[in-house]
């Protein structure tokens, strides 16, 4: 059995290249960053505690991903909680990959990024987490399917509904050009 030190370096490196990944998702489930840093620190907590049964063969985003959904499910009422994030808010996370970008390709750019946000916050919890995993984290199904403790048809059914829903949504708002 390693030494805690030795056990506490390797969560070390696992985890911190997760960390933002994990926050973006403990803020999406959340919606306010308070809460999702005090989830993060719940998680990391957990995790550490629970390490040593974790087998390094077996995939440890899926693992600690998994920690962070249970954790915030029994910590809260569930994935209702909704709150509407302004983008001004967050003006540093806007991509701006055009070099000098006039002012009307940024406004479009906010105005894109403000309606597929507000669709997302209108798809149903379930399918909205079901595509943040995949599409933003960009985790396998198989991992979903460990994650949110549901078999994997569930979860590309879920994919396949979300992505339809989410479409559906920003054709309804920014026009047939989708």
């Amino acid at each position: 059995m390693p030494s805690p030190t030795a056990q506490c370096a390797t969560f070390e490196e696992f985890a911190l290249p997760l960390l933002a990944s994990l926050y973006n998702h403990a803020f999406w489930l959340a919606r306010n960053q308070a809460e999702a840093e005090d989830l993060m620190q719940e998680t990391f907590s957990k995790a550490l505690r629970a390490f040593e049964s974790f087998q390094t063969s077996t995939n440890f985003k899926a693992w600690i991903f998994r920690i962070l959904r249970n954790t915030f499910l029994t910590s809260h009422t569930g994935l209702a909680a909704s709150r509407t994030i302004f983008l001004e808010d967050h003006l540093a996370t806007v991509d701006i990959a055009a070099a000098d970008p006039s002012p009307e390709d940024y406004v479009l750019r906010l105005d894109n990024q403000a309606a597929i946000q507000g669709a997302l916050d209108r798809l149903q919890a379930p399918l909205r987490e079901v595509l943040l995993l995949c599409d933003v984290e960009e985790i396998k199904y198989k991992d979903i399917a460990v994650i949110l403790d549901v078999p994997i048809g569930t979860v590309m059914s879920r994919i396949s509904r979300a992505r339809q829903a989410l479409r559906q949504l920003l054709q309804s708002e920014l026009g047939e050009f989708l």
